[in-house]
Order: C-alpha cells, then sequence, then structure tokens
C-alpha cells in the first residue's frame, strides 16, 4: 500500500521547480494532488498531466495566494473536488535578488506578498479546513540562517513564515496537525539562477559540504517523510535539507 494512500495534498506554487517535483512525489506515493498556479496553466497542466499518466489524480488550480480571497476559493475547490484536504506544503516563493539599498517599494511589497502574506492566508484556511491529523509543511530557506548579501527581503520574508509554522504547531496541535520546515540550501531550480551570474551560481554549490546544487528531489524526498505516519512525533521543527552548507 502506498504511503498516502487516501490523503489529499495541496502544494502551493506547484507548477514549476521545487514545488512541481513535491507535488509529484506525492502523487506517487498515493495522494490525490491540488496544483496551485498563479499564471503558468500550461506548466501546471504539464505536472497535472505526469500525475495521471502515473495513474494519480491531480487538480490544477489557479490562485493568487498573496490574495485572502483567492486562498479561500482555493481551499473551497480542493475540498468540494476531492472532500478534503490533508496534507499542506506552502512552496509558492519569489526572490529578489538585490542589496537592501537597491530594492524598491514594489518589489519589497510583491516579496512581502507571495512569500510571507500567502502562508499566513494558508494557514488561516488550515485552521479550520484542514483534515485533523493533517500535515503541513513550509518550504523556506536556509539564507535565514546566514548573512548572504543580495538576500536580505527573501531572508526576512523566509524568517517570518519559520515562526509563522512553528506557531501553528503549537495552535493546531490539539487536532494532531503536525507543522514543520523544510529549508533548502542551493537547488538547481529557474527562481535560484534568476539574477546570478555563473560565478555566483558555482560560488554557492562550492558552499556545501558535499559540493553541489541541491537536486528538487532532494527536497520532495523530505517533504515526503514529513507528511507520512513516520513523522507523527516531529512538528515545529526546522529541517535544514541543505547539503551541508551550515
Amino acid at each position: 500500500m502506498q504511503p498516502l494512500q487516501g490523503k489529499v495534498a495541496l502544494v502551493t506554487g506547484s507548477a514549476r521547480g521545487i514545488g512541481a517535483e513535491i507535488a509529484l512525489t506525492l502523487a506517487k506515493a498515493g495522494a490525490k494532488v491540488i496544483v496551485n498556479y498563479a499564471q503558468n496553466q500550461a506548466a501546471a497542466d504539464r505536472v497535472c498531466a505526469a500525475i495521471t499518466e502515473a495513474g494519480g489524480e491531480c487538480l490544477a488550480v489557479q490562485a493568487d495566494v498573496s490574495d485572502p480571497a483567492a486562498v479561500r476559493q482555493l481551499f473551497t475547490a480542493a475540498i468540494e473536488r476531492f472532500q478534503q484536504i490533508d496534507i499542506l506544503v506552502n512552496n509558492v516563493g519569489v526572490l529578489v535578488f538585490k542589496e537592501i539599498a537597491e530594492i524598491s517599494d514594489d518589489e519589497f511589497d510583491r516579496i512581502v506578498d507571495i512569500n510571507f502574506k500567502s502562508v499566513f492566508y494558508t494557514l488561516r484556511e488550515a485552521a479550520a479546513k484542514l483534515a485533523d491529523h493533517g500535515r503541513i509543511v513550509t518550504v523556506s530557506s536556509t539564507v535565514t540562517r546566514l548573512m548572504l548579501p543580495k538576500y536580505g527581503a527573501y531572508a526576512a520574508t523566509k524568517a517570518a513564515v519559520e515562526q509563522l509554522t512553528r506557531i501553528f504547531a503549537r495552535e493546531a496541535g490539539k487536532r494532531g496537525i503536525t507543522a514543520n520546515i523544510v529549508s533548502p540550501g542551493p537547488v538547481d531550480t529557474e527562481l535560484f539562477r534568476s539574477g546570478k551570474t555563473p560565478a555566483d551560481i558555482e560560488r554557492m554549490a562550492a558552499m556545501a559540504a558535499l559540493g553541489r546544487l541541491g537536486a528538487t528531489d532532494d527536497i520532495a524526498q523530505v517533504v515526503l517523510f514529513l507528511v507520512s505516519d513516520e513523522a507523527r512525533w516531529i512538528t515545529g521543527q526546522n529541517i535544514g535539507v541543505n547539503g551541508g552548507i551550515i
């Protein structure tokens, strides 16, 4: 029997990159998956097609999760289709790779809206709509533990969602819900490569003890463990998945 058989998983920002890999991994483990996307329907449809071809069930739902009304509609659509939500993975995120002095007001508002407010909105919905004994994983970043130039705004939003998730773990524990954080190091995705030179990428890969960039599957497998029954006694924790970068 697949470990997530009968479970329903909602993964925000899962049309590409780490989110897409998480969606596919949870589906292969037996979960029915809601693939959330903001704009790229074609990419979301490709993820759903891959899940369906592997014998799984998938629903692609467009929702800007920085909008509280859209988040409510996202949860409603998922429950209407699959009757429940057992797993929430907060994966959506954007990166503005600039020094603090160079970040515009609009860029700062955007990164706060997408990286921070979205998690607040999904956790607020999950408080009432996630099934008892559900699982939540918030994707943060190892940069919250480092002092890397050009990551200031990004690291600040990720640190904020870590604290939200820890507090939510306390608040939701009475329903048997666990809430944990996964903090990747540099992962070879389009988001990571955005705004970086080849020298930047090589330097960051060399920071890991294992001497390489992470792969999306490196992250997805840890998420799979945290949402499985084997992790039922783990909550409020931050798991660094970073190849020994710190």
